[in-house]
């Protein structure tokens, strides 16, 4: 066993206080249960305290002097060595002591604790994340685990509106291959609905044929936030016979590997588009933001298709897609296909059969089923990505798929069909405002107005009744 210094002692402790069991740590530490359970006795009596900052004789500066610099160090945000240095030349010299120098303070500060210096700068949960002991349950096989987070991306694209915004991904990963199963683009806060959708993504069976993750998950292992904690997907894991684990409450442990792919595209896919925001530049990109996010998402699928998921794993020795594919894995599908519907986006509102099937986004879908359903109230459900189909659901049973005729041969998403209505819609505006203006220049129509140099003469004796009896009609000019 290797000596372990009076911290590392408290941490095991801690892990014990914490819920691991007491053979767990002996098995993951190598310390013996007795030995571990005297440790924790002496903790409680106050003997396992930190040892003592080593200075190694290195330094006299006063003892009151080494407190205050120490404490300056661990003052958030954290200053400067050169203006600890010169805090603690002041309270020297308040105080008649020596001052010490600047090579001193410096090593004062970069002894103590990291332990300290991360609890200081980042709080509880990234002391955890970097000191405490975290027991990671280890894959044996390809879908018994899957990952799933969000990232805010350092790029910047053009929404609907060709205004710049940061997109948001979410992203479902193979504990076991280390194989991205599905994703989810998004320009607003993610949301329960960008969960859904990349859950849906990663048990379907992918159009690209070269993205063969797919099939159902024995876990799926989420953060705790309300994105992620949402009925629908609960119900659909229920129902799929997928195990749902939620990471405690402000303890978001476990997601290294996940969080590792999220500096791959960072590091590497990133930094090549336009729009992307550099570490250091306050969030502005260096160059003006093109892409749009259609766009972004082919990006995306073509660098996990053809690069991430093809080249070897530096932890694993092997590609993501061929150790998810190794033995000649089967995974395990959906008995019914349209059980992953409900994780599909909603219509925001009911849509009724018509004779000539279902109108929604501008686009008319068909199916022979709908025959039956003429002059019924249905809710739609859709893929974002892809408006060649929707999922149509009658009293909340699935009833068919509908297609678009027209589109039965092109993948069509729901942002460029919005894009198409947007510019639609400023043409029209466009063409009204040119009109306007056109009628306003004009000349004014007189034909009708009464000719006032012929009144008669004796209209300047008329007596014009009082403002009082008069009744007038009150006119529009529209409707």
């Amino acid at each position: 066993m290797a000596h372990l210094s009076d911290r590392q002692k408290a941490e095991l402790v801690r892990q014990h206080q914490d819920g691991v069991p007491w053979t767990r740590l002996a098995e993951h530490s190598g310390v013996a249960v007795r030995t571990l359970q005297r440790w924790a006795a002496r903790m409680e009596t106050g003997q396992l305290a930190r040892a003592p900052r080593r200075d190694k004789g290195s330094t006299r500066t006063a003892t009151e002097l080494v407190t205050a610099i120490e404490a300056l160090a661990v003052r958030r945000p954290a200053p400067t060595i050169a203006y600890i240095h010169r805090r603690i030349g002041d309270i020297a010299r308040d105080r008649g002591l020596p001052a010490p120098g600047y090579t001193t303070v410096r090593e004062i500060v970069r002894a103590l604790d990291p332990g300290l210096t991360t609890l200081a700068d980042g709080g509880d949960a990234a002391y955890r994340d970097r000191f405490e002991l975290v027991y990671r349950r280890t894959t044996s096989a390809p879908n018994e685990q899957w990952q799933m987070d969000h990232t805010l991306l350092d790029v910047m694209i053009l929404n609907d509106r060709q205004q710049p915004v940061r997109p948001w991904l979410t992203i479902v990963l193979d504990d076991y291959s280390r194989a991205i199963a599905g994703y989810a683009l998004g320009v607003s806060a993610p949301t329960a609905e960008h969960s859904a959708l990349a859950f849906h993504q990663a048990v379907a069976r992918k159009r690209n044929s070269k993205w063969v993750v797919s099939g159902l998950p024995d876990v799926l292992y989420s953060d705790h936030g309300s994105d992620f904690t949402s009925t629908r997907i609960e119900h659909v894991c229920l129902d799929l016979h997928v195990r749902l684990i939620h990471s405690r409450v402000g303890v978001p442990q476990g997601r290294g590997k996940i969080e590792r792919f999220y500096r791959t595209i960072t590091t590497e896919l990133l930094p090549h588009l336009p729009g992307f925001i550099p570490h250091g530049t306050g969030g502005a990109p260096v160059i003006d933001p093109t892409l749009t996010l259609h766009q972004l998402d082919d990006v995306l699928e073509r660098f996990i298709v053809d690069a991430y998921n093809e080249r070897t794993h530096s932890a694993t020795g092997e590609a993501p897609h061929a150790r998810w594919r190794s033995d000649s894995f089967i995974p395990r599908m959906p008995a019914h296909p349209e059980d992953l519907d409900s994780l599909l986006l909603t219509a925001a509102a009911t849509r009724r059969v018509q004779r000539d099937g279902i109108r929604f986004a501008s686009t008319r879908y068909m199916s022979p089923v709908l025959a039956a359903y003429v002059g019924e109230d249905v809710t739609v459900r859709y893929d974002p990505r892809d408006l060649g189909e929707v999922r149509v659901f009658h009293d909340n049973a699935f009833l068919c798929r509908a297609i678009a005729p027209e589109r039965s041969s092109e993948t069509v998403s729901f942002a460029d069909l919005q894009a198409a209505r947007n510019a639609q819609r400023r043409a029209v505006k466009q063409q009204l405002r040119q009109l306007t203006s056109h009628a306003d220049s004009l000349p004014e129509d007189t034909r009708h107005r009464p000719d006032i140099s012929r009144a008669p003469e004796n209209a300047s004796s008329s007596t014009t009744p009082p403002a009082s009896t008069r009744h007038g009609l009150r006119t529009y000019a529209n409707d």
